[in-house]
């Protein structure tokens, strides 16, 4: 067993994250089985709107609730879908005075249009998503597969965003109850409302207000959850892991990620590199082949081939260097697609501790 799959053992929560186009979705399902089979219960969440993992899985009707994975051994492997809506409808049913106050925040077209369509807000459930699935005591380990790079910088910031939101004044101004709202709403509050209801029209700020109102007294407990979440991720039991490539473009990402998470007080806890090029063994010195032969044609490939290993080689030393004591492990690069769990199952056998 590899270091990495070593320290995975101790964490109940396992962020993978990394670049587009490294196989994160890949790797994240890998992982997953690996970790069902090893005996814990395992629910791996998918942020990702294309259905990749669901397919690998054979479970292309998961969605917003675990599905269980068939053929996986163990403690059993779930999956999840990230459905934005669905979550956020449960959360506001979650702190909802009254069924009546539910209702009206679910009706209001604001609403309907934040909860599938506004920025921040699909981050902001799949972390919403990760706790209650956390929380549930169903699962012994979640396992997230996030969007690239700079999405998944999202998905970290999005409870300490959502706090920021609640927190500001305008909003604040906006939740206050009907019959004292013209004396509550500031100078500011009354231009901006003036200024939307010019460019959107009357009737999205009437949407708007009946909306703020409704959601007044709901505030605080979503506030308090998104504490929650932010606390969530920065404990010991949750490791972030970066999906890379040797590519030269994807090495520098994974290092701007890893710069990011340190910025935010948090550090990786592993790294993976997919599709690594083996190095193969060169022929004896002063062998004498005719380069235009089948032979000379196939030795100048494997000179290629090695000359990539090594330039991947000082690629990897880099990010080594920069990742400081996370283990690092590498899976090599294989003809196998990996598309359904006997052939993740495979790649997973192939995860090799990188030496420093």
């Amino acid at each position: 067993m590899t270091a990495l799959l070593d320290a995975l053992d101790l964490v109940d929560v396992v962020v993978c994250c990394g670049p587009g186009g490294v196989g994160k979705t890949t790797v994240s399902a890998a992982l997953s089985i690996r970790l069902a089979e090893e005996g814990r219960r395992v629910c791996v969440l998918t942020v990702d709107p294309a259905r990749r993992l669901a397919q690998a899985l054979g479970i292309d009707g998961a969605g917003g609730e675990p599905v269980r994975v068939p053929h996986v051994a163990g403690g059993g492997l779930h999956a999840v879908m990230l459905d934005a809506t669905q979550t956020f409808d449960a959360l506001v049913v979650r702190y909802a005075g009254s069924v009546e106050q539910a209702e009206a925040i679910r009706e209001n077209r604001l609403y309907r249009s934040l909860s599938s369509s506004l920025s921040g807000t699909q981050e902001y459930m799949a972390m919403e998503k990760l706790y209650e699935l956390v929380e549930s005591g169903r699962f012994d380990v979640v396992v997230v597969d996030t969007p690239p790079t700079r999405n998944a910088l999202d998905l970290i910031d999005a409870p300490t965003r959502l706090t920021s939101f609640l927190e500001n004044r305008i909003f604040r101004a906006l939740l206050t109850p009907a019959r004292a709202y013209l004396r509550a709403v500031s100078l500011a509050t009354r231009t901006l409302l003036a200024t939307i209801g010019k460019v959107a029209g009357a009737e999205l700020v009437a949407d708007a207000v009946d909306f703020f109102q409704a959601f007044a007294g709901m505030e605080q407990g979503f506030a308090d959850r998104a504490t929650a979440i932010h606390d969530r991720l920065r404990q010991p039991s949750t490791s972030f892991v970066l999906v890379t490539t040797p590519r030269q473009d994807a090495i520098v990402e994974a290092q701007f990620f890893q710069d990011r998470l340190r910025d935010a007080g948090l550090d990786a806890g592993g790294v993976i590199v997919n599709r690594v090029h083996p190095t193969f063994a060169t022929p004896p010195a002063g062998l004498q082949i005719p380069s235009t032969s089948d032979l000379g044609v196939l030795m100048a490939n494997l000179q290629e081939l090695n000359e990539l290993a090594t330039l991947e080689r000082r690629s990897l030393d880099d990010l080594l260097a920069a990742i400081g004591d996370a283990p690092v492990a590498s899976l090599p690069l294989s003809s196998d697609a990996a598309g359904d769990v006997p052939g993740l199952r495979r790649l997973i056998e192939h995860l090799t501790d990188e030496t420093r």
